[in-house]
C-alpha cells in the first residue's frame, strides 16, 4: 500500500473508519484536495471533542447519510444533528418499505412509525439482474445499489456537488459498502486511477476488528456482527476491482454510468472541481 493512503485517517473517539478522500493521485499528475470530502462509519457516538474538531477545525458543514430510514430512526439523533451549521441529507441505497422522503423531518419518538423489531425487516427483497447472478455476493450487492437505487446514488453525488464552503462526510453504518460505492464513483470522476480507488476501498480492512466491535455494541447491528465471522465483513480489493471493471465494460467507466443516469458532464465537472484544487 502506498503512502498516499496511510496519512488520511481521521482519528476520533466516536468513529473507527473515518478518512479524508484528499491526497490521492490522479491520472493527470495531480492529487485530490484534502478537507473537502470525508468518508466514515456511523456518527452516532461522536464525543463533544469530536464534534468540536469536525466542525471547528476540519470545517464540516454537510453530512450525507446512506443508511436506511429504519437504521437512522433506531439509532436516534447523533450529536451533529444539534449543530446548526451542519446540514444532513439522506439517500438510502437499499430498497425499503414505507420509505420516508425526508427522514430527518420525522421525529424519532414518533409512535406512528411502528418500526419492526429487526431493521432488516423494513427492506424490500433485493433484485439481481440476470447477467449479475454469477458474480460474488458483495459484487452483486454493490451492483444492486447501482441498479435499484441509482436515483439515490446520483442524489448523494449531486448533494456533494452542490455543497457550499466546508467539508462533507459520506457515511453509512460501517463506512465500507454503501459509502465505498459512492466514494468510488466520486474518486473516479475526480480522475483517481482504478488501482488507487480499489486501495482506498480496501483500507477499511486495517481496522475491521475495531469496526465490528463498535457495531456489535449497538442493538441495531449486534445480531449481524455476532452471527457472522469477521472475515465476512472484511472488504476485499477484488470486490471493488470487479465492480469498476464491470462499469468499464458496460458503460465505459464510472463517468459513463453517471452520464447514463442523469449526472452529466457539467455536474461531473463540478464534482471534479469539488475534489480538486
Amino acid at each position: 500500500m502506498t503512502s498516499t493512503h496511510t496519512g488520511r485517517w481521521i482519528r476520533l473517539d466516536g468513529t473507527t473508519n473515518m478518512r479524508d478522500l484528499g491526497g490521492l493521485p490522479t491520472t493527470d499528475g495531480g492529487r485530490t484536495a484534502p478537507g473537502r470530502i470525508l468518508r466514515s462509519d456511523n456518527l452516532q457516538t461522536l464525543s463533544d471533542a469530536d464534534v468540536r474538531r469536525l466542525v471547528g477545525e476540519i470545517g464540516l458543514r454537510q453530512v450525507i447519510d446512506l443508511r436506511t430510514t429504519a437504521e437512522i430512526l433506531l439509532e436516534g439523533r447523533g450529536p451533529l444533528r444539534a449543530v446548526p451549521e451542519v446540514t444532513h441529507q439522506h439517500f438510502t441505497l437499499l430498497p425499503e418499505r414505507g420509505h420516508h422522503t425526508d427522514v430527518f423531518a420525522v421525529e424519532e419518538e414518533d409512535v406512528r412509525l411502528d418500526l419492526p423489531a429487526g431493521w432488516a425487516e423494513s427492506l424490500l427483497p433485493r433484485q439481481v439482474a440476470a447477467h449479475d447472478e454469477g458474480e460474488p455476493p458483495a459484487v452483486r450487492s454493490y451492483l444492486g445499489y447501482l441498479g435499484q437505487r441509482s436515483d439515490n446514488v446520483v442524489g448523494a453525488l449531486r448533494a456533494l456537488t452542490q455543497a457550499q464552503d466546508g467539508a462533507s462526510v459520506v457515511h453509512c453504518a460501517a463506512g465500507k459498502d454503501r459509502t465505498g460505492v459512492v466514494c468510488a464513483l466520486a474518486l473516479a470522476v475526480a480522475g483517481v486511477p482504478h488501482d488507487e480507488i480499489v486501495a482506498d476501498y480496501a483500507l477499511t480492512a486495517e481496522i475491521i476488528d475495531a469496526l465490528v466491535a463498535k457495531l456489535a455494541a449497538s442493538p441495531t447491528y449486534a445480531d449481524d456482527m455476532v452471527t457472522r465471522d469477521v472475515s465476512s465483513h472484511t472488504p476485499r480489493a477484488e470486490t471493488m476491482d470487479r465492480v469498476l471493471t464491470l462499469l468499464d465494460e458496460r458503460f465505459g467507466g464510472a463517468s459513463g454510468w453517471l452520464d447514463a443516469h442523469g449526472f452529466g458532464a457539467d455536474e461531473q465537472a463540478a464534482l471534479r472541481a469539488r475534489l480538486r484544487d
